[in-house]
């Protein structure tokens, strides 16, 4: 074999084996586009857009319906493939396109197709392209359809199934904080959990209602202050026009903390959308009934001492149910690193979202 075809075959594998992952030759396994064609590429609804920087960058303001994963924390890919999909395509940005260009050959080294937002969020705001504050995670159903779970505050979540709005436990206004739901669709849904103010806003849930297209569903207590609404009861079930809902128990079991959450009074709710099924337990601590909840794909479990779960509850509560993403919320000022990092390694793919 001659010198330069030698040569030419170093070349051609040094990436490889260098700053990877390339294709032969050197040509990367991924695709780069500018703003435009980015912003066209996200039109197409099977598109799945990851915001690589990190948390506090992402809160600063993110394009819209973006997941956000570090690149640069040690369980990237690991997260990474518990949140995508590898049927469908991958969109990929970060500040200037370093770290997405990063994470982008990472993932099309893991069979994803990937495109990367060259210049990064830098050059998509120049464009004066539109970026939001609000945090989104997007699932797949098992049909393929998309459920957008928003993230507004404390316990109040805001679900979107193919146009449908279903918000639940909607609270306009906690301390300083706000949620304007006059700049949201009306609800075809409000599920309740229990009367407390954090959970039960009365002028809130009439501000999303319209007439002869909302259903509200409660525990009973919440139906008989409203006077009116479905009322349902721990363990009881209901095939609803658009996903099934089972009611949960959801109460206290620490001896010094019954008095705020008492055993039969209050709901958790099972939905199934499509098949895909979603727990919110509403304010609860890990009680033995979480063990007969089968097949969860994604829970909502309260973390805020002493009214719900401490951090080793959430832990116990979490590897009984084996969801396959967990959002803490409730949480408060309750500190959940350790915990998080405990299921992270449990391979339970956990997002921490401003449900405080």
């Amino acid at each position: 074999m001659n010198l330069h075809l030698l040569k030419k075959i170093a070349v051609c594998l040094f990436p490889l084996f260098g700053t990877g992952p390339l294709c032969s030759c050197g040509q990367k396994a991924y695709t780069d586009a500018d703003v435009q064609d980015f912003a066209g590429l996200l039109q197409d609804p099977n598109v799945q857009l990851l915001d690589v920087r990190t948390q506090s960058e992402y809160d600063e303001g993110h394009l819209s319906a973006a997941q956000n994963i570090d690149v640069k924390q040690d369980d990237f890919l690991t997260r990474s493939k518990a949140a995508l999909d590898k049927s469908r395509p991958v969109a990929v940005y970060c500040r200037s396109g370093r770290r997405s260009a990063n994470a982008a050959s990472r993932l099309a080294a893991e069979g994803y197709t990937v495109t990367n937002l060259k210049g990064g969020i830098v050059a998509w705001t120049r464009a004066k392209m539109p970026t939001t504050t609000r945090e989104v995670d997007i699932f797949t159903t098992k049909s393929g359809k998309h459920i957008e779970l928003h993230a507004l505050m404390h316990a109040s979540i805001r679900i979107v199934y193919e146009g449908k709005e279903i918000e639940v436990d909607p609270v306009a206004q906690l301390g300083s904080r706000t949620t304007d739901y006059s700049a949201m669709p009306k609800a075809d849904y409000i599920l309740v959990t229990h009367e407390h103010a954090d959970h039960y806003d009365k002028g809130a849930i009439a501000g999303l209602t319209e007439e002869g297209r909302t259903l509200l569903v409660t525990n009973h207590r919440c139906a008989e202050m409203l006077g009116y609404g479905t009322a349902m009861a721990n363990g009881e079930r209901q095939r609803l026009a658009d996903f099934d809902i089972e009611a949960v128990p959801a109460y206290n079991t620490t001896a010094d903390r019954t008095q705020f959450h008492p055993r039969g009074r209050d709901n958790g709710y099972v939905l199934t959308i499509d098949g895909l099924r979603i727990y919110i337990a509403g304010d609860t601590e890990d009680i033995p009934e979480m063990a007969g909840i089968k097949d969860v794909d994604i829970a909502f479990l309260p973390c805020n001492q002493p009214y719900t779960m401490t951090p080793e509850q959430l832990v116990s509560a979490a590897k009984a149910l084996r969801p396959r993403t967990l959002f803490p919320y409730h949480y408060g000022k309750t500190d959940l690193q350790r915990a998080v990092q405990t299921l992270r390694s449990e391979g339970i793919d956990v997002r921490i979202r401003h449900y405080e």
